[in-house]
């Protein structure tokens, strides 16, 4: 198996999709590749390799003329599809001269790059987070960059009994934590479904809820191999049928998460909290998203500082315990992504 954390053959978000503008580039780096990414005039986004064919200078320092790129050291044009089309002082142009074109899809409110083999880049295989454009709900979110390998967040949100102790002001109270779990598993997902039935509610629900007493409150979580990770949350009035699937009575939304990584110890994090009530309500939706963005500024400043312990102990080994089953089956299905790779690699080798 290779050393990389991360399988290649896979959808990665590289942008919200308002980032990515007709007229300029953006720059990334995903999987330990800098890419620049843009809008052609009709649309349509582009990822090039962020490095001219002449003398590596990122292509992202120049400047987009049409549907081109020009490298802004020395003019060298490329066209979307990676092809050098222009060199300066001479009319031929070395057949060689191109920079690797990626396959990208728009979907979900999100640019998606596929840094594998292009021939297995299937448009079928991008995770579902239809909830980010699905007109009978509403959301918004950011992207965070992390200083941590990404596989160190999918734990995070693959394991919730850490908001008792982290996000006790908002969302956690004693019942996260003491609530039985149960974790299911097929193909390249995972699912880690937890119920607190007849519950105080933390105060975060307890005011969306608008109504005093106990609820009964779920946290359903999707994990979808690499790194998208859809969590179904909630509360409902306690014993007014939400377990058996009856949540009029109840706030309904979905955190929906993709971690790309960026190196082994940097990831970006798009995230979107979207609700299926009030959903013309655009001051909640503001709410929403900034009650989230403290929320997640807790979990990254975790995250970091474990990131860092990482790297000073490099011997050290994990231990895990009984709340660990999710993120241990996230875990393994990423690797065993990575191993079909490695496998495919030697069979064509």
């Amino acid at each position: 198996m290779t050393d990389r954390s991360y399988p290649l053959n896979a959808w990665y978000v590289i942008a919200w999709n308002h980032e990515v503008k007709r007229g300029s580039m953006v720059a990334r780096t995903i999987c330990d590749k800098p890419i620049v990414t843009y809008r052609k005039q009709d649309g349509t986004p582009v990822a090039l390799d962020d490095a001219c064919w002449h003398r590596l200078v990122p292509l992202s320092m120049g400047h987009l003329k049409g549907d081109n790129v020009v490298c802004g050291y020395h003019g060298l044009v490329y066209e979307p599809g990676g092809r050098c089309i222009h060199m300066p002082s001479q009319d031929t142009i070395n057949p060689s001269a191109s920079v690797r074109s990626y396959p990208v899809v728009e979907r979900h409110r999100f640019v998606w790059i596929w840094m594998g083999d292009p021939a297995l880049a299937n448009h079928d295989l991008v995770p579902d987070l239809h909830w980010n454009d699905d007109p009978d709900w509403t959301g918004d979110g950011v992207m965070m960059e992390v200083n941590a390998n990404f596989r160190l967040v999918v734990d995070n949100l693959m394991d919730l009994t850490h908001e008792t102790f982290v996000h006790s002001g908002s969302i956690g109270n004693d019942a996260v934590a003491e609530a039985p779990f149960s974790v299911e598993h097929s193909g390249d997902g995972a699912t880690v479904t937890r119920w607190m039935h007849d519950i105080v509610p933390p105060p975060f629900w307890a005011s969306q809820l608008g109504k005093p007493g106990n609820v009964d409150r779920w946290q359903i979580i999707r994990f979808q191999g690499p790194s998208t990770v859809a969590i179904d949350v909630g509360v409902a009035v306690a014993g007014t049928g939400a377990p058996d699937g009856d949540r009029s009575q109840g706030v309904n939304g979905y955190i929906l998460n993709s971690i790309t990584p960026s190196t082994e110890t940097k990831s970006y994090y798009f995230w979107s909290v979207c609700r299926n009530y009030r959903i013309k309500d655009v001051s909640l939706t503001t709410q929403w998203r900034e009650a989230t963005k403290m929320i997640f500024g807790q979990d990254e400043a975790i995250l970091n500082a474990q990131q860092e312990a990482i790297d000073r102990n490099p011997d050290k080994v994990f231990y895990d315990l009984n709340i660990d089953a999710g993120a241990m089956w996230a875990r393994r299905k990423i690797d065993q992504m990575i191993e079909r790779e490695s496998k495919r690699a030697r069979i064509s080798a």
